[in-house]
């Protein structure tokens, strides 16, 4: 069986996460897949059964996923993950740390051999208007949209371990995949590729210093490398209107096959698909 998950910008939600838990243990996938921005606002708590939550990923998401593991046994899923552009990299050290217990695999920038699927993980997304950085990078150059903020400017909540005046989406990719085979790479990307249907954001007659702000805002990088490359699947989140108002939630480009996740309402976005057969695949709002 290889029916597959994928979840993505549940920030924090825990109405969505108990949704994403029941399906697990009711379904029982094969594969999940976590595309970033998982955490609350650093700012904002959350309250379960009148408690306070204050750290989310030891209080909340630790011991959910070790609830569905307990419950689940030797049908316990294989949990890939990483962050997004609004989670907080001081976080990362507890995700690690759930890697070790067999919670997930933590693909920051790296990837995992499962069977004949190679699975890469790559959080960082080009540069926003928002101020935290710790996921963000110049994209195929160091060119900045009218209205964003560049990735040397705004905080970070850990020091980077690359050269941020340099570093670009485009350079990391060709660093993670050199001489790689992509006919059966799953690639799980925080940002949607560039001008698709899954980075439309709602940015229309917006403009800054008489400037029309661009309606897409998804990577460059990432679209090149989808249509160069042609990896087997792709999972982006990010742009949460994006399939509102396109209609799509889904795209082929040539043998790729890329799914969002991201969504703007209250429900849960589900992406179940078949990762032998990715043209099985369908998104239900929970």
């Amino acid at each position: 069986m290889t029916t597959s998950f994928f979840v993505s910008d549940l920030h924090g939600s825990i109405t969505r996460y108990e949704s994403l838990f029941n399906r697990i243990i009711s379904q029982k996938p094969s594969f999940v897949f976590l595309g970033g921005d998982l955490l609350p606002h650093i700012h904002r708590s959350e309250m379960i059964d009148n408690k306070r939550i204050d750290d989310f990923i030891t209080e909340y998401l630790i011991p959910g996923f070790r609830k569905v593991q307990k419950q689940l046994g030797c049908n316990y899923p294989d949990v890939f993950i990483i962050m997004g552009n609004d989670d907080h990299r001081v976080e990362e050290e507890k995700m690690i740390a759930a890697e070790q217990r067999e919670l997930w695999k933590y693909l920051n920038n790296g990837r995992y051999k499962f069977g004949p699927y190679m699975i890469y993980g790559y959080p960082f997304v080009p540069p926003t208007p928002f101020l935290l950085k710790d996921w963000e990078k110049f994209d195929v150059s160091r060119f900045v949209d009218p209205g964003c903020v560049p990735p040397t400017e705004g905080y970070r909540t850990v020091d980077p371990d690359y050269d941020t005046e340099f570093s670009t989406i485009q350079s990391d990719l060709e660093v993670l995949t050199k001489d790689a085979s992509m006919e059966k790479a799953v690639f799980l990307f925080h940002s949607p590729p560039y001008h698709s249907y899954l980075d439309r954001a709602g940015l229309d007659g917006r403009m800054v210093d008489h400037v029309p702000l661009d309606v897409h805002v998804g990577s460059i990088a990432i679209q090149r490398f989808i249509e160069k490359e042609q990896p087997y699947i792709t999972l982006h989140g990010h742009v949460h209107e994006s399939a509102s108002i396109t209609g799509h939630w889904k795209q082929q480009f040539g043998r790729t096959m890329a799914f969002s996740a991201a969504h703007n309402g209250p429900e849960l976005s589900l992406i179940i698909f078949k990762l032998d057969d990715p043209s099985q695949v369908e998104r239900v709002l929970i």
